[in-house]
């Protein structure tokens, strides 16, 4: 198994697990992807100090700016096959960019302005990082906002069971933390995630893997929305046989 691989089996085994569905070759594309969405979302997290985790973000910044710039990749075990990869595949720049930006809201810790601030929040996150894997899976532009309308469910699905440790870390995470709230906005990701499986057919079947990283959206939301307290007391996750046994029956249905 790649470095790579090992970053992402044990930084983000959910992720992981999702891209064995996919062919070996395309594997460590995503690997390389996976785990530099990795080393942003620590970044703010592993120091205290709000200029040590700006200095991390900067250093992927400054990577995006060579990559734009057609250097020649940094001598570092993520950075130097991303370069390679983003170069290669012709990635936009700009995604790249915008889900380090939206990393730094980690890093200030102040609170989203509203409910459109969260969604653009998770949509610079969730909605790039599975919008640029389904691309390396063959996805067209016609079939992005299929795959973006999965991401915002899958990332706030994930967002929604991460509350209470940003709240431990000094995050505040919801706009609006009551029951009202919290089941509104998980009822607009059942909603977002029913307009993308409506519209499966729009994608091809090689782009599997990447939304397969989405399969516990749809319980965990209905959770959320029939128990939001759940939400605020950490107890919306399944059991890990469920979550791995939903993962497998997607896999070989094919339907994400």
């Amino acid at each position: 198994m790649s470095a790579l691989a090992e970053i992402v089996r044990a930084g983000d085994p959910d992720r992981f697990a999702a891209t064995l569905a996919a062919p070996e070759a395309a594997r460590e594309k995503l690997w390389t992807l996976y785990a530099f969405n990795l080393e942003i979302a620590r970044a703010p997290y592993v120091t205290q100090e709000p200029l040590i985790a700006e200095m991390r973000l900067q250093f992927w910044a400054d990577v995006m700016a060579e990559i734009a710039r057609g250097a020649a990749p940094r001598a570092h075990e993520v950075a130097q096959p991303l370069s390679t990869l983003w170069q290669a595949e012709g990635l936009p720049v700009a995604l790249g960019e915008e889900m380090i930006a939206a990393r730094r809201w980690d890093v200030a810790r102040d609170p989203f302005e509203d409910e459109a601030a969260l969604v653009a929040h998770l949509d610079a996150t969730s909605g790039h990082l599975m919008w640029l894997s389904a691309r390396l899976l063959g996805a067209s532009a016609e079939s992005e906002p299929v795959v973006r309308d999965m991401a915002h469910a899958s990332g706030l699905a994930n967002w929604l069971v991460a509350v209470p440790a940003l709240r431990a870390a000094g995050r505040a995470p919801l706009v609006d933390d009551r029951d009202g709230a919290i089941r509104a906005l998980a009822d607009d990701g059942l909603r977002r995630l029913g307009q993308a499986r409506a519209e499966r057919a729009r994608l091809p079947a090689s782009v599997l893997p990447a939304l397969l990283t989405g399969w516990q959206a749809g319980p965990i939301l209905r959770r959320a929305a029939r128990r939001p307290a759940h939400v605020r007391e950490g107890r919306l996750q399944g059991s890990e046989f469920a979550r791995r046994g939903g993962l497998f029956w997607r896999a070989i249905s094919g339907r994400w």
